[in-house]
């Protein structure tokens, strides 16, 4: 068995392509083997700034002899049927093999050196290559049939054990010649085979595999910061990022005035993270510290010094600016910033983004004056750095004793309007131009520092949250108030003008506002007629989401169906609660064979026709207890469920479990009295009508 090295080396690849490109050169090499029916023992990929690289351990020196058999025509066929598989296999007519008079055409291919394979291979999977963005280069780019690679292939390193793999790409020849570290060791390198490939490197200042890079950073940068009394904040994007920038990795630290922390801390991170790809610190108290790591990829004689000089002159440039963004956006009042938003087109179809505001105003003023959310004693506020606005559940704005409730309600309403007019004219701030990231925030921090409400500047810095799975849900009144406006709005504007999500298309993430909607309602147990709001396709939409959001937390879609099924059930909060009791009955012995019960019910209800109100005179035992029953359960089951309590609905409900096995065992419900049968079968009606009080368990699969 022998190794197999490929080493494709160009110009810069980009950091953010190289993960996949190295799984791409796995995937698509082993899929060249296998048309030739060769397996690698294991298969080993890197990738770094300059080059990808793959190493395939246990091939054989020449794949297998195979036998191919193709199966022709009968005996006897037209002669054209005949002449058209001799042409397609090459043989002859006395080459054919009869059997069962049919013939076959068997042809036996010798094996082929594995070598010749993977030359084959080689221009087969650069060809192939699927980069998200390539280019042609030199003479040959001059035809569009020119091979592509994401930057200008420099060399290509082939050897099958020791031997050079001969191929051609692009003038591009392949040998066993590669060249090290760009500034350490730029001279050509001999690789002798697949084995001393990575250490041969690694002598030359390049460290091949990515994992191993990334290992160093982080730990690199954390004992550069733990030295100078300091915590990294770790970022794994970024980890991956400059592991991707680098070939030899030297984190650094290094230092910024510290005047410049007066800028919010998400500014100076955003700052190094984007623009400079610095990791940032904090002190012992958790604050931002004035310190950043940079990773160099040299080994400088000086340790560093000039580099940390150059990055921190650098850096400072970049805080320099984001000071003057802060600095002149405070000075102009958000509702002045917001005037502008007259010009900015929110959709052609739907007006301006100040017409959205408009819509998000009244709709969160509405939120409150519905009483959806309602003042409570519960809630706190503040604003300031690490701080979160949420606190306890259900949301609620905290009671002064010197406001009647009913004053109350016109202060959270008069809040929530404030805070939506403002939420979103930091998007005409020159911070927010530079970093869109930082929408929202930066509006709750311009509204702190302008004398707003502490509760309207954390709804302007919060109203976008949820924006994906594990972000905070807000509790903060105000900020659910405006949160839920602002996603309503945008499902319902979006869905009037027919510009729904179709497929996997979804250009206005009205399923991600939808999943945030779900999560403010349901984590704050906000009890939201959604009908009265909503239409009815904006209804099962929801409804499709719930299900997603719900799938991994064990809730079953079927069970959602059921109860949805029923119509009139708009509001999630109570829905979910009744979906959740429906679970744990029909998982129960009594809840599965009810359901088998009311299935059969069901069934028979669906083929027969019968008079309601047929009374029998004479029922059979399990006829009358089954009908007590249905006395004793309807009558608790709706009690029950307009009191919400839907386990003491399924209990009562699990009472008509035994009376309906016996009645199925013990009665014929088709009996030729027609005074009989039209009794029974109402009988059934009843137990399907008093089910459905629950949900429609038709519904439900098993």
């Amino acid at each position: 068995m022998t190794d197999f090295l490929l080493e494709l080396r160009s110009e810069e690849i980009p950091a953010r392509m190289q993960e996949k490109a190295r799984e791409d050169l796995a995937r698509l090499f082993a899929a060249e083997l296998d048309k030739a029916g060769l397996k690698a023992a294991e298969t080993i990929s890197y990738a770094t700034p300059r080059r990808l690289s793959l190493i395939l351990k246990g091939l054989p020196e020449q794949t297998a002899a195979v036998s191919e058999e193709t199966k022709g025509p009968r005996v006897g066929a037209p002669p054209q049927a005949l002449e058209g598989f001799l042409r397609k296999t090459g043989l002859t007519a006395d080459q054919l093999v009869e059997r069962d008079g049919v013939l076959f055409a068997i042809v036996d291919k010798p094996g082929r050196a594995t070598a010749e394979v993977l030359a084959a291979a080689i221009p087969a999977v650069i060809r192939a290559f699927p980069w998200p963005k390539s280019m042609r280069w030199g003479a040959p780019s001059l035809s569009t049939e020119s091979p592509r690679w994401v930057r200008p292939l420099q060399g290509i390193v082939a050897l099958f054990g020791s031997d050079v793999v001969p191929c051609e790409i692009a003038g591009v020849t392949s040998g066993a010649a590669t060249v090290g570290h760009r500034f350490h060791h730029p001279g050509v390198i001999t690789i002798g085979s697949a084995d001393d490939y990575v250490e041969k490197l690694r002598a030359c200042h390049v460290i091949v595999d990515g994992a191993e890079r990334r290992n160093i950073i982080a730990l690199g940068a954390k004992m550069a910061a733990q030295k100078a009394g300091l915590s990294l904040v770790e970022d794994e994007g970024l980890l991956f990022e400059n592991a991707g920038l680098t070939e030899w990795p030297m984190p650094l630290l290094g230092r910024f005035d510290e005047a410049f922390l007066a800028v919010p801390p998400e500014v100076i991170q955003l700052t190094a993270r984007v623009n400079q790809k610095y990791f940032v610190c904090r002190d012992s108290a958790g604050k931002l510290a004035n310190a950043f790591v940079c990773v160099a990829n040299i080994d400088a004689v000086d340790g560093g010094e000039k580099i940390v000089a150059g990055n921190q002159k650098v850096l400072a440039a970049r805080l320099s600016d984001a000071r003057f963004f802060y600095e002149t956006d405070l000075k102009v009042p958000l509702a002045e910033q917001a005037g502008k938003l007259e010009k900015i087109v929110f959709h052609e179809k739907l007006g301006t983004v100040a017409d959205k505001v408009e819509r998000i105003a009244k709709l969160a003023r509405w939120l409150v004056e519905s009483g959806v959310i309602k003042p409570s004693p519960l809630q706190g506020r503040g604003l300031g750095e690490g701080d979160s606005p949420q606190a306890t559940s259900p949301a609620a704005l905290p009671l002064s004793p010197t406001l009647s409730p009913g004053g109350e309600r016109e202060l959270l309403a008069t809040l929530a309007e404030r805070a939506a007019r403002l939420a979103k004219a930091d998007l005409v701030t020159g911070m927010v131009g530079e970093f869109p990231e930082l929408q929202g925030l930066m509006g709750g921090y311009y509204a702190a520092a302008q004398g707003e409400d502490p509760a309207v500047a954390a709804a302007i810095r919060d109203h976008y949250k949820p924006v994906g799975q594990g972000d905070d849900v807000p509790t903060d009144p105000v900020t659910v108030a405006v949160a839920l406006a602002d996603k309503l709005d945008s499902i319902t504007q979006f869905f009037g003008v027919d510009l729904k999500p179709s497929g996997s298309k979804d250009p206005f993430a009205l399923r991600r506002s939808a999943l945030g909607v779900l999560a403010i309602l349901l984590d704050n147990g906000l009890r939201f007629p959604l009908l009265r709001s909503v239409s009815q396709d904006v209804l099962d939409f929801f409804a499709d989401r719930l299900k997603v959001q719900q799938r991994e937390a064990g809730v079953r879609h079927d069970l959602i169906d059921a109860v949805f099924a029923l119509g009139g059930e708009d509001d999630l909060v109570r829905l979910l609660a009744r979906v959740k009791a429906l679970q744990a009955f029909v998982t129960t012995e009594d809840g599965a064979n009810l359901l088998a019960g009311y299935k059969r019910a069901a069934n028979i209800l669906k083929k027969e026709e019968w008079e309601a109100g047929a009374v029998n005179p004479a029922p059979e035992p399990a006829e009358a207890a089954l009908a007590a029953a249905l006395d004793d359960a309807e009558p608790k089951a709706t009690a029950a469920i307009e009191a919400e309590q839907f386990e003491d609905a399924m209990a009562a409900l699990a009472i008509l479990r035994a009376p309906i096995d016996a009645f199925f065992d013990q009665v014929t419900v088709n009996d030729a009295d027609p005074v009989k049968r039209a009794a029974r079968l109402g009988l059934l009606a009843r137990m399907r009508d008093a089910v459905h009080k629950v949900a429609d368990f038709a519904k439900i699969e098993g």
